[in-house]
């Protein structure tokens, strides 16, 4: 696995867990102090795990530089 590869992976996942944390966390309107609505996002924040497998599962449809399906390479004409 390349350098590249590893960071676009590690980028997606990590974007993931943010954003559904964040998201999760927001509609407790921020509780930090709430325990449970701390740890009820974190473990709805999964789907970032879920997203190291696709991503290594992509790499075989798309570029093998990317975590991501979409082939996005230039075209060589």
């Amino acid at each position: 696995m390349s350098v590249t590869y590893l960071k676009s992976l590690a980028e997606l996942a990590l974007l993931t867990f943010a954003v559904t944390f964040l998201g999760l966390l927001s509609a407790t309107g921020f509780d930090l102090l709430d325990v449970s609505a701390v740890k009820a996002a974190g473990v709805a924040s999964m789907p970032a795990v879920l997203s190291v497998v696709y991503g290594a599962v992509a790499r075989l449809l798309g570029n093998f530089n990317s975590a991501l399906a979409v082939d996005t390479r230039e075209r060589q004409h």
